[in-house]
């Protein structure tokens, strides 16, 4: 489904006269096969948010390739439509000056696709809204509510990859559960394959079959979630240790 190959990512470093480059990301490889969901688990500034912009090809790598089904993700064709995205921050994600239905309705506008009323409410339904939602703006709902409407846009156009960069870590730990649950349930209807990047190990824990480990721009670990007790790198367990016993 996804092949991650010797990625690097360097920066310019801050300051008007500087020219030296800070490495973000150094020789990353990996791939994950279709209908799974796998993890990208590090601190902040280990460098995966970085790795998530370059696979939606809203960066481009200094070297490597990252292959979406064996093609290129430089090219837009290749994304258009397989490839969609949670963020973090639900309330730059939803345009205020537009309703929920125009929202959700914009990318399939963008691909052509038919659409109607109907069709986005039943999309609200599958997010655990209704049609009420339908003609409400971004600043008359709460976090989790505006969070599932993006994630009913983001599954608006049928994609078959989802990326999710720390798409529940603006929201209270109860409705986090709640949109993890709904991730889960989504995931089975729709056969998507998700890469879930987070800090948080447990919420990883909770919905992913692998994880990947970051730090400093590189993957120290990788392991499944039902070996997860032995892991070897000291970084993994000290990310570990914070939130259970290994």
């Amino acid at each position: 489904m996804l092949e991650v190959i010797n990625v690097c990512k360097t920066y310019k470093k801050p300051g008007l006269f500087s020219t030296e480059r800070q490495s973000i990301l150094k020789n990353v490889s990996f791939s994950m096969e279709e209908n799974t969901c796998m993890g990208i688990i590090g601190e902040s500034g280990s460098g995966k948010s970085t790795l998530g912009r370059l696979i939606l090809g809203i960066e481009k790598p200094d070297s490597g390739k990252i292959l979406l089904e064996g093609k290129d993700v430089k090219k837009a064709k290749v994304r258009q439509g397989v490839m969609s995205a949670v963020f973090q921050d639900y309330s730059a994600s939803i345009n205020p000056n537009r309703t929920v239905y125009q929202a959700i309705k914009e990318p399939m506008d963008v691909l052509g696709k038919y659409n109607d009323e109907n069709m986005v409410e039943g999309l609200l339904c599958q997010v655990g809204l209704d049609g009420s939602f339908l003609n409400r703006y971004q600043h008359e709902l709460s976090g989790g509510e505006a969070q599932r409407v993006c994630i009913a846009r983001a599954i608006s156009t049928n994609p078959r990859f989802l990326l999710l960069d720390e798409a529940i870590s603006s929201l209270d730990v109860s409705v986090q559960v709640q949109v993890l649950d709904l991730l889960k349930e989504l995931r089975k209807m729709h056969k998507m394959s998700y890469l879930f990047i987070t800090h948080d190990i447990q919420a990883a824990a909770y919905i992913c079959d692998r994880f990947l480990i970051f730090n400093s721009g590189m993957i120290v670990e990788q392991t499944s979630v039902d070996h997860i007790s032995e892991v070897k790198e000291e970084y993994t367990k000290k990310l570990l240790n914070a939130v259970i016993t290994v």
